[in-house]
């Protein structure tokens, strides 16, 4: 059977999986290059800088792992941006300066999906006429404007030439993908954990000659996910060492120092921001007036030395370590410094069970909004980084017996689900409302 030849793109806060059906229905995941291996895992991360060319200064800019590598040999002289995803919903971000040129939402995309395109070569070289996207049910952020984050992928795709881009929420294409393995009718909940948001949808499927029927029956989702578990993380066990909960003597007044600070390393795009000459002078002047002024001087060199990728990368491995030991060792640069702390999973839960309360609450108004209990779920699966997570698995643990829950593909089940709802020749009925 001919098939409609399809590119299905999962744009993710952390990672960006790219899947691909031809013309007679194969289907593929995008395999991209590096230092000699391939992945189909590319970092959603770019990295621009500026080099001597001729004696000329040109600026230049990589994405993904290429991104990575330019950063950690020259990070002092590097513009690196991670997380891009959570602006897309942003009405108070507008743009950011990078190599003296305003970059708005759709440039920055624009510009990781022209080098994500490049580095997979061939396999991209021919783009197909119809891209089908991933959106998340909720965007992240607050007041998060999702038909803003649509216009924005659309105004950075469409100049590619696709003659159509569709939009489909994550768990719907996980679930599509899941299904090509029923043998019978079932009743789905999908959970899809990303960077920035937790998704549900619950979908009642009906496999017959060989294709999937399918009614959606209900949805949620939250802005709780892998990020505000990092930033639990960095909270209580990274800000303490740069200077949280310090003091300083002004006019002979102790003060503490502004919490926003370290609020910030939670934050990507906040962060980006204190390496600006302002902030920088501010925290100079805090540090001389400090009672300890230590903490705070590793803060300043955290930030000038552009040590976020390395603290993140440091996090989520104790978060691998923690889903299958009960201790792990973090450790990270501050300055000049390597800080060595041990975490515990107890603690970890602790600080993150008001994040598990909300994807809870997110699980419960799914059903709701399905008008059914968990006994009405024949099947649950889960996919995304953080269904790892011990304290994740439990709360579906307690609403559905444990022979119900899967796990499989993390990584690349959006993609595939993206492509195949792309491949249909009317995927109508698995778009989201535009």
């Amino acid at each position: 059977m001919t098939r409609t030849t399809a590119l299905g793109l999962d744009f993710g806060t952390t990672n960006t999986v790219g899947a691909m059906v031809d013309a007679g229905g194969a289907i593929r995941t995008i395999e991209l290059p590096f230092e000699g291996e391939t992945s189909e895992v590319f970092r959603t991360v770019l990295c621009y800088w500026r080099d001597l060319v001729g004696g000329v200064s040109l600026p230049m800019v990589e994405a993904g792992p290429h991104a990575v590598a330019k950063f950690i040999e020259e990070r002092e002289s590097c513009r690196f941006l991670q997380s891009i995803k959570t602006l897309a919903a942003s009405r108070s971000f507008e743009d950011t300066r990078v190599n003296g040129k305003a970059q708005t939402y759709p440039d920055l995309m624009g510009t990781f999906f022209r080098l994500y395109a490049r580095h997979a070569g061939a396999a991209l070289a021919t783009l197909p006429k119809r891209l089908v996207l991933g959106r998340p049910v909720v965007f992240a952020g607050h007041a998060a404007d999702a038909d803003l984050a649509i216009r924005r992928y659309r105004a950075a795709l469409e100049p590619f030439g696709f003659e159509e881009i569709l939009t489909v929420h994550e768990p719907v294409a996980a679930a599509y993908f899941f299904a090509q393995r029923l043998t019978g009718p079932a009743t789905v909940l999908v959970g899809d954990f990303g960077g920035g948001t937790s998704d549900f949808s619950i979908i009642r499927f009906e496999p017959r000659a060989g294709r999937v029927g399918a009614t959606p029956l209900g949805r949620s989702g939250v802005g709780v996910a892998g990020d505000r578990f990092d930033a639990a993380i960095i909270d209580h066990v990274v800000a303490p060492h740069l200077g949280k909960g310090s003091s300083y003597v002004s006019f002979g007044k102790t003060l503490e120092v502004p919490r926003h600070y370290h609020a910030d390393l939670a934050n990507w795009s906040r962060l980006a921001l204190m390496r600006s000459n302002k902030t920088l002078s501010e925290l100079k002047k805090l540090a001389f007036l400090a009672k300890d002024p230590a903490p705070l001087e590793r803060l300043i060199a955290f930030v000038e030395r552009e040590q976020a990728y390395p603290l993140y990368k440091a996090i989520a491995d104790a978060k691998i370590a923690l889903s299958a030991a009960s201790e792990t060792v973090l450790r990270f640069e501050a300055g000049d410094e390597t800080i060595e702390r041990r975490v515990t999973r107890a603690d970890f839960e602790r600080w993150i069970a008001p994040d598990l309360e909300r994807i809870g609450q997110a699980i419960d108004e799914a059903l709701a909004d399905a008008r059914l209990d968990a006994s009405g779920v024949d099947r649950v699966f889960l996919t995304g980084g953080s269904s790892y997570v011990p304290a994740v698995r439990r709360l579906f643990e307690e609403r559905f017996a444990p022979d119900r829950i899967e796990t499989g593909d993390q990584l690349v089940s959006i993609a595939y689900g993206l492509a195949l709802i792309g491949a249909e020749e009317d995927p109508t009925p698995w778009l989201a409302a535009a």
